[in-house]
C-alpha cells in the first residue's frame, strides 16, 4: 500500500465509516459527529479518492455501501477494536494493579453471586492495610455483546460467555459450567394446557419473548426463535421474566432463574420435541496479543478474579444463586 493510501486509513476515517453504516444515512452520521454534512460527505470523497474506490452507491438514496465499502468497514471495525485493546494492555503493563478492571457480566450469571465477589475484592488489604488500587466496572451484556467487549478491550473479564465456538486468538477461555433452559409461559397461556411436548408448529403460533442481543460491531446472535414468529424483544433476561409472568408470550429460560417461580406455580415449563443439550458456559479474557507464545501481562485485579474463578463453589453459585438480587448491571 502506497503512503497516500496508508495515511488515508486513520483511526478518525475508520470510525467515520463506522457511524455513516450504524445510522444508515450521511445527514445522521453527520449530527452524532458534530459536523455539517457537506463536510462529512467531502471527507468520505477524500477517502474514496486516496483508496482509488467507491465506498457508497451513490445511486441509492441511503448511505448504501458498496462491496469494497463493506470490506472497508469490517476490516475497520476489527482494526479500531484491536487499537483499544493494545491501549488497555500497554497500561496494565506500567503497573502491578490496573488503573481500572471492567467485568462484562452476561444475563444468566447470577447478580448475587457476582456482588459478594466484588465485596471480597474490595475487602483485600496489603500490609500497610491499603485495598486494591483498581477502580471495578461492571457491566451487563447479552450473547454476543460479551464477547464483544471483550474483543474490543472495553471489558477485560467476561463471564457467562457462550462456549459454542473457539475463541479468537489471543483470548483464553474456560468453563464455568452447563446451564439447563426451560421453555416457560404462564399457567393460563394457551400452550399451558397442550400435555404431548410441544411443536415448532404449535409453538410458532404463539408470540415469543426474546432478549436483544448487545452487540454493536459483532454480528447479533438469535437463538430459540422460529423463522416468522411474532418476537417481543426485552433487554434483559429479567425482563424477559417478567414479560412470561405476565403472559405477554412464551420462550426458553434459564431454569435456574425461573426455579421459584415454577416451585410457586407463577410459570410452568413445557417439554419440547425438538432435541436440547443444556448450554455450557464459561468465563475469558484476553492472554495474548501475536501470534508468538506471548502471555500478556496480567495485573494483580485481574489475577485476583481468575483465582476466584478456580473455585467449583463460585462457578457453580454463579450460575446456580438468583434468589434475592436482581440487579441490572449498566
Amino acid at each position: 500500500m502506497t503512503a497516500p493510501r496508508r495515511n488515508a486509513l486513520t483511526p478518525d476515517a475508520l470510525q467515520m465509516m463506522d457511524i455513516i453504516a450504524r445510522t444508515g444515512s450521511f445527514a445522521a452520521a453527520a449530527r452524532e459527529l458534530g459536523r455539517v454534512p457537506s463536510a462529512l460527505t467531502y471527507s468520505v470523497r477524500q477517502l474514496e479518492d486516496a483508496l482509488d474506490v467507491l465506498l457508497f452507491d451513490r445511486r441509492s438514496r441511503q448511505a448504501q455501501l458498496t462491496a469494497a465499502g463493506q470490506e472497508l468497514l469490517d476490516e475497520g471495525r476489527r482494526l479500531l477494536a484491536e487499537m483499544d485493546a493494545v491501549a488497555n494492555r500497554v497500561k496494565r503493563v506500567a503497573t502491578g494493579w490496573e488503573s481500572t478492571l471492567t467485568v462484562a457480566v452476561d444475563d444468566v450469571i447470577s447478580r448475587l453471586t457476582v456482588f459478594e465477589l466484588v465485596e471480597g475484592f474490595y475487602a483485600q488489604r496489603d500490609e500497610a492495610g491499603n485495598g486494591p488500587g483498581t477502580r471495578l466496572r461492571l457491566r451487563g451484556e447479552v450473547l454476543a455483546g460479551l464477547w464483544e467487549s471483550l474483543v474490543s478491550g472495553q471489558a477485560d473479564l467476561a463471564i457467562g460467555a457462550m462456549m459454542n465456538s473457539p475463541p479468537a486468538h489471543g483470548i483464553e477461555l474456560k468453563p464455568l459450567g452447563e446451564v439447563e433452559f426451560v421453555y416457560a409461559m404462564a399457567p393460563h397461556h394457551p400452550l399451558a394446557a397442550i400435555d404431548e411436548p410441544l411443536s415448532d408448529a404449535q409453538m410458532m403460533a404463539h408470540r415469543a419473548v426474546a432478549v436483544a442481543d448487545s452487540a454493536q460491531r459483532l454480528s447479533p446472535l438469535t437463538l430459540n426463535l422460529l423463522p416468522g414468529q411474532e418476537v417481543f424483544t426485552v433487554p434483559t433476561m429479567a425482563a424477559k421474566i417478567e414479560a412470561l409472568l405476565r403472559c405477554l408470550g412464551c420462550g426458553f429460560v434459564p431454569e435456574p432463574q425461573v426455579r421459584e417461580h415454577l416451585r410457586r406455580g407463577c410459570l410452568v415449563a413445557k417439554p419440547v420435541q425438538r432435541a436440547r443439550l443444556p448450554a455450557l458456559f464459561g468465563y475469558a479474557w484476553r492472554s495474548g496479543a501475536t501470534p508468538q507464545p506471548r502471555k500478556a501481562p496480567q495485573g494483580l485485579a485481574l489475577q485476583w478474579w481468575l483465582q476466584q474463578l478456580e473455585s467449583p463453589a463460585t462457578r457453580q453459585a454463579l450460575l446456580e444463586r438468583h434468589v434475592g438480587l436482581n440487579v441490572p448491571l449498566g
